[in-house]
C-alpha cells in the first residue's frame, strides 16, 4: 500500500466509523501514548525494563501500526500529503547525511 493509499483508507474508515476526526491536540495526546506503548514494548522485549504481568499478550507490530494510523489522522487534518512529505525528508537527509554517518567512527567499529 502506499503512502496516499494508506492515508485515503484512514480517511474512509474515519468517515464509515469514527464519526468524525479527533481535534488535533486529542490525536497529538493519543500519538504520544500509543508511542509510550511502543517504548514500553521495545523497553521490555530487548531492553533491560523487566517484564511485568501480561506483558506475554503484547503486539509490537500492532502498536506501531496504532502509531501509524494517529499519524496519519493528523497528516489528514492538517492536509499534508506524506508521500509529498516523506520523499522531500528522503532528498534532505540524503543531501545532509551523505557522508555524516559513513565517517561516525562508533557506528563502523
Amino acid at each position: 500500500m502506499e503512502i496516499k493509499e494508506a492515508q485515503q483508507e484512514v480517511n474512509k474508515w474515519i468517515k464509515d466509523y469514527g464519526v468524525r476526526y479527533f481535534n488535533e491536540l486529542t490525536n497529538m495526546a493519543i500519538l504520544t501514548e500509543e508511542v509510550g506503548e511502543v517504548a514500553s514494548i521495545i523497553a521490555r522485549q530487548y531492553g533491560e525494563q523487566s517484564k511485568k504481568p501480561g506483558d506475554e499478550n503484547v503486539n509490537l507490530a500492532d502498536e506501531m501500526a496504532d502509531v501509524l494510523f494517529v499519524l496519519i489522522c493528523l497528516a489528514n487534518q492538517t492536509g499534508i500529503d506524506l508521500d509529498k512529505a516523506f520523499t522531500e525528508n528522503i532528498r534532505k537527509k540524503t543531501i545532509r547525511d551523505a557522508e555524516r554517518h559513513k565517517k561516525n567512527f562508533r557506528l563502523n567499529n
